[in-house]
C-alpha cells in the first residue's frame, strides 16, 4: 500500500496491531445493532481500545498515550475507519477532547480526566454546534457566567457525538458577551452527572448510528472555575488548535472507508459474471476500479503531508489540514459511490455494506467544517503564501511575449478613462 512506503517500523507495527485488532475484536454484530439503533453507544468497544493502549496514540506516554506522531495516527486511523463512522468517531474523539487537555489543561485536569479518559474508563465528547450556530462558532449563544470561583452556565449543544454515552463534555461558551468575536468564547469542561445537565434528544441519522449523538442542555448548570481550560476568554486560539485533530482524524478515517468500500467492490467484481466472463474484465468496471485507486492514494498522501505538516509545525500546515479533510472526505464519498456502481442494484440492499458505507460517507463532508468551508480557509491560506512571500520564486509574469505592455494590465476601471470613452 501507498502508506507504507511513508511510515517508520514502529508506525507500521502499529498499523499491523489495529489492522488485527479491527480484523479479530470488533463483532459484526456490534456494526448491525449500532446500525439498528440497537446499541446507544459503543462503551465496551472503547474500553477495549484503552486496555489495548490504542487510544489517545500521540500523547505522553506518562498519561497513558504512546507519545507517537500524527503519521502514526493517520495509519491507525484509517485501518479503523473500515468499520464506518461512528466507532471511527468513538476512536478519534480522545485524540480530539485528549488534544484539549493535553495542551491546555492543568496537571490537575490532565490526572483527573485525561488519563482515565485514555484508559477506556471516562468517554468524552466536545459540544460545539449550537441550534442556530452551525458553522458560526463565534456566535455561541450558551453563556457561561463566573462568580464567587463558579460558572453558571445556560444554554444548549447540538449533534455532540456521544451526548449519550459520554461522562464529561468539553462546551465552548460564551463568557464575555460584549467582546469582540474572537474575545469571546472559553472551553468549559462539564460532567454529565452535575445538576442540569441533559441529553435531551438522540437524532435519528441517516448513518453513522450507535454513537449516541444527541442534543445538550443546559440549565443553569454550576462548574468550578477549575474546569475551564486554557484562560478565560481564549477559546479561540483553543478552537484553531482543535481544528487539526478534528480535521485529521476525520481525513485519516475517511481512507479507510473508501478503501473498505473499494475492497467488497473489488471481491464481488471478480466474482461475478456476466456475458461469459467476470464483470472486472470489462472497461466499465475496471477503469472505475482504476479511478478509485488513485484517488485514494491521492488522497492518502495529501493526509499523510498534511499529518507531517503537523508534526513539524509547518507554516502550511493549517492549509494542508484542510486540503487533507476536504480532499479524503471527497474521495471516500467518490469511491463509496464508485462501489455502489460496480456492484449494482444488490448493493443498494443490506446483503452488502456498501449501503451502509454510503449512508456513513456523506456525513463527513458536512461534519468538522463543511468542505466548503474547507475551500475557504484553504484559498485565504494560499492567497497569504503567496503574497507575502519574502522569497518568491520566479515571477513567471515576465515571461509573456508582451509582458513590457504596462499599459495593458488593467487592473480596476479608470473612472476618467471610463468618461472620456
Amino acid at each position: 500500500m501507498l502508506q507504507d512506503v511513508f511510515l517508520t517500523k514502529e508506525e507500521l507495527a502499529l498499523k499491523q496491531e489495529v489492522r488485527d485488532f479491527v480484523k479479530n475484536n470488533v463483532s459484526p454484530d456490534l456494526l448491525k445493532k449500532m446500525d439498528r439503533d440497537e446499541i446507544r453507544y459503543p462503551r465496551e468497544y472503547v474500553k477495549d481500545l484503552g486496555n489495548r493502549n490504542l487510544l489517545g496514540l500521540r500523547f505522553p506516554k506518562k498519561y497513558g498515550g504512546r507519545g507517537m506522531s500524527w503519521t502514526g495516527e493517520i495509519a491507525a486511523l484509517e485501518e479503523i475507519g473500515v468499520l464506518g463512522t461512528a466507532l471511527g468517531c468513538a476512536f478519534a474523539m480522545p485524540s480530539i477532547v485528549g488534544e484539549a487537555l493535553n495542551v491546555y489543561g492543568t496537571e490537575e485536569q490532565k490526572e483527573k480526566f485525561l488519563r482515565p479518559m485514555l484508559r477506556g474508563d471516562l468517554v468524552s465528547a466536545e459540544a460545539l454546534t449550537e441550534p442556530r450556530g452551525g458553522s458560526d462558532f463565534f456566535g455561541a449563544t450558551t453563556r457561561a457566567e463566573l462568580k464567587d470561583g463558579y460558572f453558571t452556565i445556560k444554554g444548549q449543544k447540538r449533534f455532540v457525538v456521544a451526548a449519550d454515552g459520554a461522562d464529561f463534555f468539553i462546551v465552548y461558551c460564551n463568557t464575555n458577551p460584549q467582546g469582540k468575536p474572537h474575545e469571546r468564547i472559553s472551553l468549559i469542561l462539564i460532567e454529565k452527572d452535575r445538576e442540569g445537565v441533559e441529553a435531551k434528544y438522540l437524532y435519528k441519522l441517516l448513518g453513522t448510528r450507535g454513537g449516541g449523538t444527541g442534543r445538550l442542555l443546559f440549565k443553569d448548570v454550576k462548574v468550578p472555575v477549575s474546569n475551564l481550560i486554557g484562560g478565560l476568554n481564549e477559546g479561540a486560539n483553543i478552537f484553531n488548535t482543535m481544528m487539526v485533530p478534528e480535521r485529521m482524524t476525520s481525513a485519516g478515517a475517511s481512507l479507510g472507508m473508501g478503501r473498505g468500500a473499494l475492497e467488497v467492490a473489488v471481491r464481488y467484481s471478480d466474482r461475478r459474471k456476466a456475458f461469459g466472463q467476470k464483470i472486472r474484465n470489462f472497461q466499465g468496471v475496471s477503469f472505475k476500479v482504476a479511478d478509485a485507486i488513485t484517488q485514494l492514494d491521492a488522497a492518502r498522501a495529501l493526509t499523510i503531508a498534511a499529518a507531517k505538516s503537523v508534526d513539524a509545525g509547518l507554516p502550511t500546515a493549517r492549509r494542508m489540514v484542510s486540503e487533507a479533510k476536504k480532499c479524503a472526505t471527497d474521495t471516500a464519498w467518490n469511491v463509496c459511490n464508485l462501489a455502489m456502481q460496480i456492484v449494482g442494484g444488490i448493493s443498494y440492499t443490506s446483503v452488502f455494506p456498501i449501503e451502509k458505507m454510503v449512508r456513513d460517507a456523506r456525513l463527513i463532508q458536512i461534519w468538522t467544517g463543511t468542505n466548503d468551508i474547507m475551500n475557504l480557509l484553504i484559498q485565504h491560506e494560499f492567497y497569504r503564501e503567496i503574497l507575502k512571500d519574502a522569497n518568491p520564486g520566479r515571477m513567471i509574469e515576465i515571461d509573456a511575449e508582451d509582458a513590457d505592455k504596462d499599459d495593458e494590465k488593467v487592473y480596476e476601471d479608470d473612472e476618467m478613462w471610463i468618461k472620456g470613452w
